[in-house]
């Protein structure tokens, strides 16, 4: 009798241990879940915790503690509320997902952790043309004779080329004023755009109407009012935002058969046109990088038909052309010079049809004297542009009927020499580094013209007779292919 009543008293005594245990336990739990849900609660005015229940599973939610009415009343969220959570999914650490109740647990961790969301970091702006200060070659691509410019960037793009070249003439564009046709360039920058292209636009040639009065208009020249032509400019751009990248303000203006005037071959006049074209580009898009008109090479320099470029360029400078712009305009097409050699040091060539450059030495024949000697100018002149050459090339007419009058230098250079020449004033300029963009030419006129052999563009196309795509076309491309590969791996 005794055993059994000592038995029992020990049953009771473990019984009322273990309830008092139970009952110690479930009010500790209760206080960890209505503090921990309470944190969420009064927490960052980012988020609520309704937001914080939507997020959760359902059977996390179902055993949760319940607010009052009052509080659920004031947590209930708009359907955008409810898509911006507390704890968006770009903050969640990763993992792999095991069950309900862990996904809930790290859910309730990360809430009372970091209860206020962070802002993220504004984006990186997209460089600028004008920043953008990395050598690179485009090409000079001719609008399509019938609208198909999308052939002509499929062929950029194979090139893997990111710049091309297209000259706009407004003679043709605004023939009466104020009556701008926009047909071609509706084409030509949409197209571009779509394909990543960046254009670099060469405007020139100003219309009937636009002239000095009395002047030879059969001849190309300059507006007697420079805001007509900024004026011409600026309605470019402001039709295609983000589509215009680099812009050319004239071309070969040393010359009296580009730059015909009553005012004759002034320096100065031009560089008020430059000035006047510069400050409207830049009221607009900043980031538009202005080039001054590229000089050509000649050995002529009367000051009526032409001045010598070197001459000319000294003249731009003292006008104060490098306080308005961004890059220095060049041209050189290379004769039947290699690329490397200057003007005093050309080997003698007696196989040569054309003479010029063994008979009669001067700096213009020499692509490295040219450029070299400009960069020169300008560092001496306190400059620090670098130049933009806006047209290089050799020509060949070796797969071609015939020839233009005048281009015996083309007879002299094989498709080969075309094509090893080009590779190497690439080379050079980007060793050289005193270029900023240069630009081949061209892609198609040869194609556009129907190989014609007097057409003088022809023979500097890299698409040769009938669709045979010369030498120079594969080298160009596995060149530019390299060469942004290396960008790339440089961060570029």
């Amino acid at each position: 009798m005794a055993t059994r009543t000592r038995a029992r008293r020990q049953l009771r005594g473990f019984v009322l241990i273990w309830t008092a245990i139970t009952l110690i336990m479930g009010a500790c739990t209760f206080v960890a879940i209505y503090m921990a849900y309470g944190a969420i609660a009064t927490g960052s005015d980012t988020g609520s915790l309704s937001n914080v229940a939507l997020a959760l599973p359902d059977a996390a939610a179902s055993t949760s503690t319940p607010a009052s009415s009052q509080q659920v009343a004031a947590q209930v969220t708009t359907a955008a509320e409810i898509t911006a959570t507390v704890i968006p999914t770009r903050n969640l650490p990763s993992r792999t997902p095991t069950t309900e109740a862990t996904l809930t647990t790290e859910f309730q961790m990360q809430a009372v952790v970091e209860p206020t969301e962070t802002e993220p970091p504004p984006p990186t702006a997209t460089q600028l043309p004008v920043d953008h200060r990395v050598f690179e070659v485009g090409i000079q691509v001719q609008e399509s004779v019938d609208g198909n410019q999308e052939l002509w960037m499929g062929e950029v793009d194979k090139l893997e080329t990111h710049w091309i070249k297209h000259q706009v003439r407004w003679e043709l564009m605004e023939v009466e004023e104020d009556q701008i046709d926009w047909t071609v360039l509706d084409i030509v920058l949409p197209t571009a755009h779509e394909h990543g292209i960046k254009v670099m636009l060469s405007i020139v040639t100003a219309p009937d109407w636009a002239r000095e009065p009395g002047v030879d208009t059969s001849r190309h020249g300059p507006p007697a009012d420079n805001q007509d032509y900024a004026d011409f400019v600026t309605a470019i751009i402001e039709r295609y935002p983000g589509m215009v990248h680099a812009v050319e303000v004239w071309n070969e203006q040393n010359l009296d058969r580009e730059w015909t005037s009553a005012r004759g071959l002034s320096a100065a006049n031009y560089v008020a046109l430059l000035r006047t074209t510069y400050q409207a580009i830049k009221e607009i898009d900043p980031g538009i990088i202005v080039i001054s008109g590229a000089l050509s090479p000649t050995g002529l320099s009367d000051g009526v038909r032409a001045w010598d470029d070197f001459t000319y360029l000294e003249q731009l400078i003292e006008a104060g052309m490098l306080n308005y712009a961004d890059c220095v305009g060049a041209h050189h097409n290379g004769y039947n010079v290699p690329p490397s050699m200057t003007w005093d040091n050309v080997p003698n060539d007696p196989t040569a049809r054309f003479r010029g450059p063994f008979d009669n030495p001067h700096h213009s024949w020499s692509f490295r004297s040219t450029l070299q000697t400009y960069a020169f100018k300008i560092e001496q002149a306190g400059g620090d542009q670098k130049l933009c050459v806006t047209e290089f090339g050799w020509p060949s007419i070796e797969d071609m009927a015939g020839m233009p009058a005048g281009f015996e230098f083309a007879a002299d250079n094989t498709l080969e020499e075309q094509r090893d020449w080009t590779i190497e004033a690439i080379n050079n300029m980007q060793e050289w580094d005193i270029v900023w963009l240069a630009f081949l030419w061209n892609l198609n006129y040869g194609p556009q013209a129907g190989w014609a052999s007097d057409n003088d563009n022809v023979p500097y196309s890299i698409i040769g007779r009938d669709w045979n795509f010369r030498p120079i076309y594969g080298a160009f491309g596995d060149w530019q292919d390299e060469y942004y590969d290396t960008l790339a791996a440089q961060g570029l």
